[in-house]
């Protein structure tokens, strides 16, 4: 009776440093732009809200100039390979699956949403809102506001999914996304092709993007 053969096993590197450190600092600065507005401390939300805003505007600039798993066009498939792995029909390669990558999508595009929204967004009576509410009415501010916090609750449904995924994961077929976060590499079937980096002057440039847009919305379109 002949042995079955077991395909070989590769460890590459599946997520750059960057990638990483946006990650993990997006977690605790949710949980606290949460426990900020539920207590009532304005002036820390609101100074969480422009940590969120360079994370995003980073995190989408790297999803156009950052290595290759980061990159937008390399894990966005259309709908003909989402059904494809769905039946199983999927080949794992470094980055995120086809499933995982629309909800990457939708998390960045329902927190970038939040983070404007709460921009505009003006508190009942006016005192506390944010920085660039004085282009707005007050109407369309507090509309702003309602729809802050719509938005928030369907940000933590999309969370919620993404954890519930992750789990599955890790306890139905034994892989440990979780941890690929936290160093970076992950074991393959075969030998996939291993992460094309970017430039450090990519990076330089996304940080200097996000901190230029994050002063501009914070100082820069205030009046004297």
């Amino acid at each position: 009776m002949s042995e079955q053969a077991v395909e070989p096993r590769t460890r590459v590197r599946v997520w750059d440093l960057p990638t990483r450190v946006v990650h993990w600092t997006l977690v605790p600065a949710i949980g606290f732009a949460w426990w900020t507005g539920e207590t009532n401390r304005l002036e820390w939300h609101r100074w969480c809200g422009y940590l969120l805003l360079a994370l995003v505007t980073f995190r989408i600039y790297w999803g156009f100039f950052g290595s290759s798993t980061a990159r937008f066009r390399n894990f966005v498939q259309g709908p003909r390979r989402v059904a494809a792995y769905l039946r199983g029909g999927w080949t794992p390669v470094p980055g995120h699956n086809p499933l995982g990558a629309l909800s990457v999508l939708a998390l960045l595009a329902f927190l970038a949403l939040q983070i404007a929204l709460g921009l505009f967004a003006v508190d009942v009576d006016g005192i506390e809102s944010g920085p660039l509410s004085l282009y707005v009415s007050f109407e369309t501010g507090r509309a702003a506001a309602n729809w802050h916090e719509i938005i928030f609750n369907v940000l933590m449904g999309l969370i919620v999914l993404h954890i519930a995924a992750i789990a599955w994961y890790r306890f139905a077929r034994r892989e440990n996304l979780v941890s690929a976060m936290f160093h970076g590499t992950r074991e393959f079937p075969g030998t996939p092709p291993p992460l094309e980096p970017a430039s450090a002057v990519r990076f330089v440039g996304g940080v200097v993007l996000a901190g230029v847009l994050t002063w501009l919305v914070t100082s820069a379109f205030q009046p004297f």
